[in-house]
């Protein structure tokens, strides 16, 4: 196959060799090139004329070196380096279009069409001219140095490469960045093996045997490689030769796009019904004509004013230009006439690194005799053989014309929040994996501002419909209101309900009316989002070739061959049929399990303990506050000691959290998983579980058990002697917002943090580590600015197989706290909102400036986080449920409102919620009341008899109509949401119709192009073997190149037929005198009608 930027750098590299040469040498050397070696027969020494070419310039510059004295290294002026650089380039741009004219006559892997040595003399018996026939214009030579057909400007003279079908990006990024290739500028390094020697380690000798073998297996494979070293470190280069790409694409059933030529195909529209009915409409009834113009009128208007907003939200196309979709086939060499293989750009950068590092993962380290299952760059890393392993950025952040610098500015830029994110190019740049996590993290962006709006209107009218709100007017304003209320703790004293008018605020800003729309509302949403993204997705998986994706069989991990290594193997694995350790179940697999969920089950006691440790603590600040030096009133003191409880509960959750991960590793490192999604699977379900249990833990204290079983006056149910906490008389939603804001937002705030300044913290700490070594082995310290780009990516952070894993947990959680407790925090959407935007672009800057570039993976969905989504939206909905019947005084106003108060009013619900008790009745209260006599009675938040009746302090019928109440709102809750989810998934397909109809066209008109191709080659294949066994009379006389001449003639004719040419490149092959047919114009015509006729 041919090599485009093969060809164009191997003809540079012999343009400016230093040492003279002849011109059977440069033959010779060409031979020797990866361009000669890629080609297959008959195009053996394809460029003849121009290497002819070259060694003139070659002579010219040697020339040059003897009169100018910038190659005697003294500055004497630019004029010959500018005339080397013009050289190169003119040079570099016609090799690529040589080649790709080539590549549209001749597919390599079965034509016959000779191309002759520009040295042979014609059929003719003229003189060859050294150049040779252009096949659309025989009187031109077919490669002019300067020939503008081939090299095309446009007005301003600027080479234009659309004019070929091989792009800029192949020399652009050797003249931008030459490290970015090997030291012969022709190939490009597609990953990066790095290392430190140790003399002084007993185990070096060791390693490096071990980097041996591995390099000289990687050779075996088809890879090339290259060492450099810097600053005591040593560099393994490794590039992927044209045909190792084409052997594992197949290897892998990589989707690749299909010739462009073959899928010319008409896209019809389908017809729209409800504009058919318009035009109908519009015929029939008089007028509506009139009214339709008028209609389009404004509507043309509107549409311009949203254009002119949305031309600044939508991707700048002038920047990331719009990517056509095209048709994709799983790549085979078989039927490798469906692809551009010959273009440079058909194995993108990403491909050849996900490429490259399945050759890395499957390659052995030691001799085969010495271990059986001893391979993969990650054990060799694990064990400190290669200190990393990377693909390369394509450039600085600050360089012109890389992808790199285009994403940092117009991407990762916080001012550019308000734009849609280019993912064509993030998945381009960083694979499918890392692009679809931002699809996800964009769309539930997207999503959160309808939330967020809603969120927001249920706010401003509770807001504004808080001076009309009675018990809050009865709490603050009604002056004859004097209720003394009795202690909220042991040691507190009495205090009047006056205190809590601030506190009584705040609790309606959350618990009205608006509340169950808003609850019902978000379960909605929570489904809407879901089902909404998976028809999303599937838009993506289809524009990215992801449609029936399935990974192939992993191996097993490193690190579980490392702690089997003590076994010998005892099976045969039915896939790759090697050899395999068992894990001995009984004496490792059962006591690791159970160990593991033991310590979950430890863990999650510990977070109950450190809840139980905030309460105490939110108990003792409390009493701390009332019966201080100066005390405060009630309502301050609760909102005090609930956001100070709040603070170090967040402390406490950080502090676990880290724990939790560690734990959760190891852990998963005892259970044995051979795999490593079976233990990624593993180690999501450990951590997303516990950090559940310590985040959710102190919310759903706060919600459903707080206040819920503290008994009553004088008969207080307590807990290890202390008595358990008291809701205020509005209820405990209002702790349940300040403790659900102070968390999230609080985490938001400090994970932001750490996400900007963690990343530069730890590469100040490799800098150091550098600089030290540097100074232990007494090394100056060179230029930065002279580093070459695998030397720089080398100094920057590991992004690791799981570097995703934390940030989706981080908004997966963010997600529950939209989601559960959103009846608590309508405003919760709005900060998740303000703290995804800058997420996005944060999480962007961290990959492309504080991170080596991940290797790309292929997924075809978010994994096991879309059930961890779908589980928490069930959850929603039976907590919100819950918490607006239990938490809130939704229902016992309700039930005031149409069963106690006739006039369906609040007027007089302030003491129908409260119960009296006799301070006499209780010892503990009558001390506390000490001197006070006038205090006979206290009032508590409860449904009690009064002490006037026989059976005092029991519950009231009251309190059953009540507790019914909210039972039944749960039933119907959950049902009509329930009712909801199930219409909106039915409603809304996982895949749209016309994307299915698209993906069946697709694959039947693939289908028909793989049949059509076959045919022509089959036509082919049966004509060559017909020709074969044509009987010719064979006269004595007749040299061997007569006998054949006949079948050649037929082989080149076929072949023409079977080309994919245009008329007017036939009509130029057929009749003018070149010498790619080797017949005459007149034979070739007719034998052309004739195969037509036929």
């Amino acid at each position: 196959m041919l090599n485009l930027g093969n060809a164009k750098v191997s003809a540079l590299e012999e343009a400016t060799s230093p040492p003279p040469f002849s011109k059977d040498e440069s033959f010779q050397l060409l031979e020797r090139s990866p361009l000669a070696v890629e080609l297959e027969p008959p195009f053996t020494t394809p460029l003849a004329p121009f290497d002819m070419e070259l060694m003139k310039r070659h002579n010219l510059h040697e020339r040059l070196k003897g009169k100018d004295s910038f190659w005697r290294g003294r500055d004497s002026g630019p004029g010959s380096q500018r005339f080397v650089d013009q050289e190169k380039l003119s040079a570099s741009r016609e090799s690529l279009c040589m080649a790709d004219r080539r590549a549209r006559f001749a597919e390599s892997n079965a034509s016959t069409l000779q191309l002759p040595d520009a040295a042979e003399p014609r059929a003719n018996g003229k003189k060859p001219t050294g150049d040779r026939t252009n096949p659309s214009n025989p009187a031109a030579p077919l490669l002019p140095m300067t020939d503008p057909d081939f090299v095309k400007g446009n007005e301003s003279g600027v080479y234009d490469d659309r004019e070929c079908s091989c792009p800029r990006e192949f020399y652009q990024r050797a003249e931008i960045n030459p490290s970015l290739f090997f030291e012969d500028c022709l190939r490009s390094i597609d990953f990066v093996l790095a290392y430190r020697i140790c003399a002084h380690e007993p185990t070096e000798v060791e390693n490096t045997e071990k980097r041996r073998v591995f390099e000289a297996n990687l050779i075996s494979q088809g890879l090339e490689v290259e060492a450099s070293q810097k600053d005591q470190i040593w560099f393994v280069k490794i590039h992927a030769p044209l045909e190792v790409l084409r052997r594992y694409a197949e290897i892998l059933k990589l989707r690749m796009p299909m010739k462009e030529s073959l899928c010319n195909l008409r896209i019809y529209e389908r017809s729209n019904r409800l504009r058919n009915a318009a035009q109908y409409l519009s015929n029939k009834i008089p007028g509506m004509s009139v009214v339709n113009r008028s209609t389009k009128s404004v509507l043309s208007s509107l549409k311009t004013v949203f254009q002119f907003f949305l031309r600044n939200i939508y991707v700048d196309e002038d920047i990331f230009p719009k990517r056509a979709h095209r048709f994709t086939a799983i790549y085979s060499r078989d039927k490798e006439y469906l692809f551009d293989i010959r273009q440079d750009c058909f194995f993108t950068t990403a491909v050849r690194s996900r490429i490259v590092e399945f050759i890395l993962d499957r390659q052995r380290f030691p001799a085969k005799n010495q271990h059986d299952m001893a391979f993969g760059i990650e054990r060799l890393i694990a064990e400190g053989v290669y200190s990393a392993a990377y693909p390369l950025h394509d450039g600085e952040i600050t360089e012109t014309g890389t992808m790199r610098a285009l994403l940092y500015k117009h991407w990762a830029s916080v001012p550019k929040w308000y734009r849609y994110q280019p993912l064509d190019d993030i998945k381009e740049y960083f694979g499918v994996k890392i692009g679809l996590y931002f699809a996800w993290l964009g769309y539930y962006t997207y999503m959160l501002l309808l939330a967020s709006i809603v969120g927001v209107i249920c706010f401003l009218y509770s807001w504004f419909s808080l001076k009309n709100y009675v018990p809050v007017k009865d709490i603050c304003q009604n002056a004859n209101t004097n209720i003394t209320m009795c202690p909220l703790c042991d040691w507190c004293n009495f205090w009047d309900l006056k205190e809590t008018c601030n506190y009584a605020k705040v609790t309606y800003l959350i618990d009205n009316p608006s509340t169950v729309f808003f609850a019902v509302f978000m379960s909605f949403w929570a489904t809407l989002f879901l089902e909404l993204w998976k028809r999303y997705s599937a838009e993506i998986t289809h524009r990215w070739d992801l449609t029936g994706f399935d990974v192939h069989e992993e191996h097993p991990r490193p690190q579980y061959l490392a702690r089997l290594e003590h076994i010998p193997p005892t099976r045969v694995d039915y896939v790759t049929n090697i050899k395999e350790p068992t894990v001995p179940f009984w004496r490792m697999k059962l006591p690791a399990t159970v160990f593991s969920f033991s310590v979950v089950l430890l863990l999650i006691a510990l977070a109950f303990v450190a809840l139980l440790a905030v309460v105490v603590y939110r108990m003792s600040m409390l009493a701390a506050l009332k019966v201080g030096a100066s005390p405060m009133t009630t309502s301050s003191a609760i909102v005090l000691a609930t956001a100070s409880a709040a603070f170090v509960n967040l402390c406490l959750l950080y502090i676990l959290n880290y724990m939790y991960s560690h734990l959760a590793e190891y852990l998963t490192e005892l259970e044995m998983w051979r795999t490593q999604t079976q233990f990624d699977d593993s180690l999501t379900l450990k951590i997303y579980l516990l950090q559940f249990v310590n985040y959710y833990a102190s919310i759903f204290y706060i919600a459903f058990f707080k206040g819920k079983f503290v008994g009553h006056p004088g008969e207080y149910n307590k807990l290890f002697d202390y008595r358990q906490e008291e809701c205020s008389s509005g209820g405990c939603l209002t702790e349940l917002c300040i403790q659900l804001a102070i968390i999230m937002v609080g985490k938001q705030a400090f994970n932001t943090i750490l996400e900007v300044y963690l990343p530069m913290f730890w590469r100040k700490v490799l800098a150091i580590q550098v600089g030290l070594s540097r100074l232990f082995n007494n090394t100056p310290n060179p230029d930065k600015t002279k580093d070459e780009r695998w030397m720089r990516d080398f100094k920057l952070l590991d992004w690791g197989a799981r570097g995703l894993f934390p940030e989706y947990l981080e908004m997966v959680l963010q997600y529950g706290f939209v989601t559960i407790f959103v009846a608590a925090f309508p405003l919760a959407p709005f900060f998740a909102l303000l703290n995804n935007i800058l997420e996005m672009r944060l999480d962007a800057k961290k990959l492309l400036t504080h991170h080596k570039r991940p290797v790309s993976q292929r997924v075809r969905d978010i994994g096991v986080w879309y059930r961890i989504l779908d589980c928490i939206g069930k959850l929603s909905v039976i907590t919100n449920g819950f918490i607006i019947a239990f938490t809130s005084d939704m229902i016992p106003r309700l039930v005031y409102r149409h069963y106690v108060n006739k006039n369906g009013t609040l007027d007089g619900y302030l003491n129908f919620t409260l119960s009296e008790f006799r301070v006499a009745d209780s010892p503990t209260l009558n001390s506390l009341a000490g001197d006070l006599s006038n205090i006979t009675t206290c009032k508590y938040t409860d449904f009690r008899l009064p002490p006037s009746s026989p059976d005092k302090y029991t519950l009231s019928s009251m309190f059953y109509i009540i507790l019914a109440c909210r039972l039944g709102f749960v039933v119907v809750f959950e049902n009509f949401v329930a009712l909801v989810m199930i219409l909106v998934r039915w409603c809304i397909p996982d895949m749209s119709v016309e994307l299915r109809d698209q993906i069946r066209r697709e694959i039947y008109v693939t289908n028909e192009i793989i049949i059509d191709q076959e045919a022509h080659r089959a036509r082919f294949e049966r004509a060559k073997r017909s020709s074969s066994v044509l009987q010719t009379p064979v006269d004595p006389d007749m040299d061997a190149a007569s006998i054949q001449e006949p079948n050649a003639k037929f082989i080149n004719i076929e072949k023409l037929l079977t080309e994919n040419l245009t008329q007017v490149e036939m009509d130029a092959i057929i009749h003018g005198e070149n010498p790619i047919t080797g017949i005459s114009g007149a034979d070739c015509l007719e034998e052309v009608h004739k195969k037509l006729s036929d």
